[in-house]
């Protein structure tokens, strides 16, 4: 998946770009502020993340030139936080309107919530197939295998252990898993999540894995 990022701080769009491409997304960062729409052209990114305030013509109106020709999704961020800005970029057509400074957390869970609605797991996943260590999960499909047994994955369930391998070797705090479920548009509080961690275990252990999802105390899980 290609994302074009238009932000003039040189310190913000790096962050982005490191956080971006730890999900597996091909960062393109604006390099010329006068020829927006011509890179955004010669891009076709799967999405936008685009700045309301830029050097030359501000977010709005190249939100407006590129919705001209495309439908692509447009994420807004803004160190101008008044209520009609939102407005106005909500009606130009983003699908999300997020005010600086930008939580990379919450972005990447804005994010993933926007090509899951966009685009089907099968286009957004690169691969179909996530694999660790011989367990491997059908992203397609929502079924885990290990060796020769299978068990197919409730949608949260899914969500849980595609956010963990897609992180794999590193601590993903609870508030992070519930935001990506939350997006997703399926509530979870802090019990249901805990509900669906047991589950997934369970599960996983049905098909031979056992204590690959581990607890970090008061910091959140990792698959090892």
């Amino acid at each position: 998946m290609k994302v074009y990022v238009v932000e003039d701080d040189p310190v913000i769009i790096e962050s982005m770009a490191l956080n971006l491409g730890r999900w597996g997304l091909e960062v393109f960062k604006v390099t010329d502020f006068e020829k927006v729409l011509e890179e955004f052209i010669t891009i076709e990114p799967h999405f936008v993340i685009l700045d309301v305030t830029l050097p030359k013509f501000d977010g709005f109106y190249w939100c407006r030139q590129m919705r001209d020709i495309s439908k692509v999704p447009i994420i807004f961020i803004s160190s101008r936080d008044s209520q009609m800005d939102q407005i106005m970029g909500m009606n130009m057509g983003a699908d999300y309107y997020i005010e600086k400074p930008v939580d990379m957390d919450i972005l990447m869970a804005r994010v993933n919530a926007l090509l899951r609605r966009v685009y089907s797991y099968n286009e957004i996943a690169q691969p179909v197939v996530l694999e660790q260590d011989g367990l491997v999960l059908q992203v397609d499909t929502n079924v885990v295998s290990y060796q020769d047994a299978k068990q197919e994955l409730t949608k949260n369930e899914f969500l849980i252990l595609y956010t963990l391998m897609q992180q794999r070797q590193k601590i993903v705090s609870r508030d992070e898993i519930m935001r990506v479920l939350w997006e997703d548009e399926s509530f979870v509080d802090d019990n249901t999540l805990t509900v669906n961690i047991v589950r997934l275990r369970k599960k996983l252990l049905e098909i031979g894995i056992k204590d690959r999802i581990q607890t970090k105390k008061g910091q959140g899980y990792m698959l090892n």
